[in-house]
């Protein structure tokens, strides 16, 4: 195999440096955040738009107690103070910290788990073994393997825990500065809340790459050239991940939409009082629950994501020619692809803040799409390049026993597809969930015979807008195997993620102008601060389900790759749906997405319960909350929240945690093969349709609410909308209740589903030597 352009020292510099990179170019944009003053003073505009004193508001005046409180809403969320009712950024560090305790003893009893699975391989011999891939050469023991997948595990779940707490300290400094700034116009908030989105992304994006690439590096002191052995441990870098990314999505979800569906229901419902009203009673467990749900939870799973994409092509290389003739370079085009991606989003995040000014509420999402189409774009080419300077011209790679023979150009095109099938998947999605489309505005239309027939349009929108993203991951699929086997589809999952840093900074994007919203709401702002900040939470909730398509798309290829890798690293031939043991392994998986997805709902629902009731209570025993003279009691609101979600998270964790332990242990590999491709293809399409109908929902509610707005928003200023608005309507309250169904499939079910067919796939490939060598216990008995 002939040589790289790229040599081995340039490659040790590359990644770092990019990485470096993207921590220099996101504390820049924190720098720059900073620079919105929460304090009242004279006008002081730089020429990037970011200034350091706040002006008058357009009506002409400048109320120096509203930006007093809205400091005082900042300084609560910034320092944990209790101050008057501002506590929500406090709460939301103390339930994250909760929630940690509890995932914390999970993460310890895993790694002793997998530690003791492992090393039981070989009967904790220290004494090297034949490789797996190739008899003639021998390995590090089993128990190195068990050492250090526990210590990859440990790290993955560290950083996974680590991504989520930075999102979130990033999303509640942000809210206010978000907040004051829509005083100067709508650009401003955009730019404010975009840079907030862009500090978490690029921060996430390059942790995990250099964690990686860190880890690798030390363990390659130990393995030395036993790189099937080294690659093989470091899978347990995306187990650690995901698993802490299942938590924080299932916790987060539950948390955030228990309250959100309580504020609801009962305050625009049943008192016709405005969403983030201070009265309201569950007001501050829901700006809590989204920061500890859309953004620390979103921030977990997109670094799950990034870490199995990684790990699936890492593995697969290793036992290519690339890990046989110890090329280090080629086997770092993975991470070379990450490190051009960060690249390339720092580029496309200045078209956003610094290249072009959003003047009015319709450029909105035109700008976030652009973002999408603009890294895209700028990512082909230099997927384009890294493949030149990286691979060799000609190449073999391990396809189920065999090596087969692939040029650089093929594997060029295995990223490209991903990366454009994601894009078809992301405008797929906004176009069923834009309130500018048709698809939504049917559904709001709907809402004119009440709610009953706005869930079945709803419904029928999520079954439908599965029908394209699928295509797109078939032909994915179908191209990616094609030119390079597994590899190919573990590239073309890195792919679709390479973008990483853009695609998290449009999600974190939608909750913080979202909270925003809350904070102009609840500090007494204009009404006009409201409908800018509702204009950027609108363009947000549509780009959010967005991300959500990507993230969903990525988990499907990589439980492929993974689930490639799993079949070979266990020894199993074929994988024939006609065996029994398959066959029930299939109906199994495909059923394990529904048994999951009903115990984040009835826990939402449960949550959501108590808190409907709770919220009625105060409001008919407590006298005043409504005249606004007696303050509601927030902290009980906030206890259910947070006693349900830590309560309620553990179930839907364990069924997916332990269903590959159970199944692989006692029913063997074959059997576990059916149930990773039942939940794979059944996961897939229900995670879409889920989180495609709430974000319908969601986006037609606000499309009779944009109706009253005086400044106009695209398709909510149209005569349609007037129609079914204003706020309080009878439409408008049939489109509330489909919201709150809506809101646990989209935050809650929908997301945690991309992570439960990721995670069962890793687990196994982990798992896979012992399931080998000692799985399959009641068959054995049996025969």
């Amino acid at each position: 195999m002939e040589a790289t352009i790229l040599p081995f020292l340039a490659t040790e510099i590359l990644i770092p440096v990019a990485a470096v990179v993207g921590i220099v170019f996101a504390l820049a944009q924190w720098l720059l955040v900073s620079k919105v003053k929460l304090t009242p003073g004279k006008t002081g505009s730089s020429k990037d738009g970011v200034s350091d004193f706040l002006i008058e508001e357009e009506e002409g005046l400048n109320d120096h107690n509203v930006v007093v409180k809205c400091a005082e809403i900042q300084n609560a969320i910034s320092e944990g103070k209790n101050l008057l009712i501002w506590a929500s950024g406090f709460r939301a560090t103390s339930f994250l910290f909760t929630e940690y305790q509890y995932v914390g003893i999970f993460m310890v009893a895993f790694a002793v788990l997998i530690f003791l699975f492992l090393g039981s391989v070989e009967g904790f011999s220290t004494k090297s073994q034949p490789c797996t891939y190739g008899k003639d050469k021998y390995c590090k023991p089993a128990l190195a393997n068990a050492v250090f997948s526990t210590v990859a595990f440990l790290l993955g779940a560290i950083t996974s825990l680590v991504s989520g707490f930075l999102g979130m300290k990033i999303a509640t400094y942000a809210n206010a500065r978000t907040t004051l700034e829509a005083r100067k116009g709508v650009g401003k908030a955009f730019i404010t809340a975009f840079r907030s989105g862009a500090v978490m992304g690029f921060l996430l994006a390059a942790n995990g790459l250099v964690v990686l690439y860190i880890a690798i590096n030390l363990f390659k002191l130990y393995y030395g050239d036993d790189w099937e052995g080294l690659f093989e441990s470091i899978t347990g870098y995306g187990l650690g991940g995901s698993s802490m990314a299942l938590f924080g999505r299932v916790g987060g979800g539950i948390y955030t939409k228990a309250a959100d569906v309580g504020a609801d229901l009962v305050g625009k419902v049943e008192r016709n009082i405005p969403e983030d009203d201070p009265r309201n009673p569950a007001v501050i467990a829901d700006n809590v629950g989204d920061n500890v749900g859309d953004i620390a939870g979103m921030g977990s799973d997109l670094f799950g994501s990034y870490a199995e994409s990684s790990c699936a092509a890492l593995v697969v290389a290793s036992i290519s020619s690339f890990g046989v003739n110890l090329d280090f370079t080629a086997m770092c085009y993975p991470l070379l692809i990450s490190s051009m991606g960060i690249i390339v989003c720092l580029i496309t995040t200045l078209f956003a803040t610094d290249f072009f000014e959003i003047k009015a509420v319709e450029e909105i999402e035109p700008a976030l799409k652009k973002q999408l189409i603009i890294s895209t774009a700028l990512m082909t080419i230099g997927i384009a390049i890294v493949t030149w300077v990286a691979l060799p011209s000609s190449f073999t790679i391990f396809n189920f026993g065999e090596q087969k023979q692939v040029k650089n150009w093929q594997l060029f095109f295995c990223v490209a597809i991903g990366l454009w099938a994601g894009l078809v998947i992301g405008f797929v999605t906004e176009y069923y969930t834009s309130n500018a489309y048709s698809p939504v505005q049917d559904v709001a239309d709907s809402c004119r015979t009440g709610a009953a027939t706005n869930v079945i349009f709803g419904l029928a929108l999520g079954y439908k807008s599965v029908i394209i993203p699928i295509f797109a991951i078939a032909i994915s699929i179908f191209v990616s195997f094609s030119l390079a086997a597994m590899y190919g589809i573990a590239v073309a999952a890195l792919g679709m993620l390479s973008t990483i840093a853009t695609g998290l900074a449009i999600d974190a994007y939608g909750p913080i102008s979202d909270n925003a919203g809350g904070i102009a709401e609840m500090a007494g702002m204009s009404h006009r601060i409201r409908e800018r900040t509702d204009a950027l939470d609108a363009a947000g909730n549509t780009t959010a389900a967005i991300g959500k398509g990507f993230a969903i798309g990525s988990a499907a290829l990589v439980s492929l790759a993974l689930f490639g890798a799993f079949v070979s690293r266990a020894a199993i031939s074929t994988v024939d749906v006609l065996t029994p043991k398959v066959f029930i392994g299939l109906i199994v998986g495909a059923m394990l997405p529904y048994w999951f997805s009903a115990m984040t709902m009835k826990s939402v629902g449960s949550a959501a319960l108590k808190m409907v009731e709770e919220v009625r209570r105060q409001f008919n025993n407590i006298p005043g909350i409504m005249e606004g003279t007696a303050r509601p009691d927030y902290a009980t609101c906030v206890k259910i929240s947070t006693d349900a979600s830590i309560k309620e998270m553990i179930p839907p964790g364990a069924l997916v945690m332990l269903t590959p332990l159970i199944v692989g242990t006692f029913f063997g590999v074959e059997t576990l093969s059916g149930v990773l491709a039942g939940s794979l293809v059944s996961g897939v399409q229900i995670a879409i349709s889920a989180s495609n109908t709430g974000g319908a929902w969601d986006n037609a509610k606000k499309y009779i609410e944009v109706s009253s707005c005086t400044i106009g928003s695209g398709a909510g200023a149209s005569e349609h909308a007037r129609t079914l608005g204003p706020k309080g309507s009878d439409p408008h309250k049939a489109a509330v209740i489909g919201d709150t169904i809506g809101d646990p499939l989209k935050d809650t079910s929908g997301p945690s589903l991309n992570i439960l067919i990721k995670l069962m796939a890793v687990e196994s490939l982990v798992f896979a030597p012992f399931f080998a060598t000692h799985g399959g216990l009641l068959f054995k008995i049996f025969n």
